[in-house]
């Protein structure tokens, strides 16, 4: 990279089995990591000579690992629960009929504002925002200049690319985010977005991770 331009490859996990019809949201679910071309593909595309980040759920770190496996050398990935994905609290498991049957007031008024409203015991869209942004200036900080990669989960990448652009959360909740996919924005100092002396820019969002794909 240069002048100072950072730039974050934002992977997310592995297609996840085992949860149809359910929201999984931050519980620890397995994935499949049998599409062999799609890791060998990432290891080609990903910066190996980076800092390397995680979610603390299996299915990022395993991602991770198995892009690894594939031909990529890097250092051990660091661990943060700021990549986790949102979590839905008491909804985390449940189907969407069986939500709305525990408490059909709550769920009902949930989607007056459902990127702002909380799941019982959970936390928002809105909440996830300024959580993977913190760690996002964080790192960004800590790492100017350089490639910065992040193997987490759609709703975190979401996240991080609302917080860069300054998304209302209502528009972030609109970009969509496929298993395996490659998003990838870039810090730049001085650009002078929004006063705070920096902006960010956006390379590609939802990128396959083969070209045939």
């Amino acid at each position: 990279m240069s002048d100072n331009v950072t730039r974050w490859w934002l992977v997310r996990h592995a297609p996840v089995v085992g949860v149809e019809g359910k929201i999984y949201g931050a519980d620890d679910v397995e994935c499949d990591l049998s599409d062999a071309a799609s890791f060998q593909s990432l290891a080609k595309r990903l910066p190996g000579d980076a800092p390397w980040f995680t979610s603390h759920l299996s299915r990022a770190k395993l991602t991770a690992q198995t892009v690894r496996d594939a031909g990529l050398a890097t250092s051990d990935p660091v661990i943060d629960e700021r990549f986790g994905e949102q979590s839905f609290g008491d909804w985390q498991g449940q189907t969407w009929d069986g939500m709305r049957a525990a408490d059909p007031e709550f769920y009902d008024n949930f989607w007056l504002d459902p990127v702002r409203n909380r799941p019982p015991n959970g936390e928002s869209f809105a909440d996830q925002i300024a959580r993977v942004g913190e760690a996002i200036d964080h790192y960004t900080e800590q790492h100017p200049g350089g490639n910065i990669v992040c193997v987490s989960h759609g709703g975190t990448i979401r996240a991080a690319i609302s917080h860069a652009l300054g998304l209302d959360p209502f528009a972030g909740m609109a970009i969509t985010v496929g298993t395996l996919s490659l998003s990838i924005i870039e810090h730049v100092p001085g650009g002078l977005l929004r006063g705070k002396g920096s902006a960010w820019r956006v390379v590609h969002v939802n990128r396959p991770a083969r070209d045939d794909q």
